[in-house]
């Protein structure tokens, strides 16, 4: 231990840049996405303290904990904008193909057809008239793996 106190009395940076390491490699390693903020404010903290600024170790450890709380919220919140909730998983086949255009593949009979959407061929059933073989239709819905469209 007081190997560790004579490092940071004489170079703190070691001290920030390892513990930012660690935190990104545990991220990079388990993927929880609660990580790379604290390692980035660890990174902060460790410039500061090598540019040579007089924190002490009390106001390191308070710069860190305010910019790993103020850096994980805005991150919340930017993530929140650029990919909203009501956005379908995309890992939700259903809810993802629901809304896009796809391509008839193989002409309706008795309101069953084939479509082309989203890289794969489908089994696809309208009600009403039916486009020919080429012409675009909208997915409306699926009923286990037979998709629900409707004509454009």
């Amino acid at each position: 231990m007081d190997a560790i106190i004579d490092l940071h009395a004489a170079q703190p940076y070691w001290i920030w840049l390892a513990l930012g390491v660690i935190l990104l490699a545990i991220e990079a390693a388990f993927s929880t996405e609660w990580l790379l903020w604290p390692a980035v404010s660890a990174g902060v903290v460790a410039v500061i303290t090598a540019l040579g600024l007089p924190l002490g170790p009390l106001g390191e450890i308070l710069l860190f904990s305010v910019l790993t709380v103020a850096a994980t919220l805005l991150s919340r919140r930017l993530v929140q904008r650029v990919n909203p909730s009501a956005s379908p998983d995309i890992n939700a086949r259903d809810s993802r193909l629901i809304g896009q255009r796809a391509q008839v593949v193989q002409g309706f009979v008795d309101g069953r057809g084939r479509v082309f959407v989203s890289g794969a061929e489908w089994i696809a059933e309208i009600e009403g008239a039916a486009p020919l073989a080429g012409e675009s239709v909208i997915v409306e819905g699926m009923d286990g793996s037979k998709l629900k469209v409707r004509a454009v």
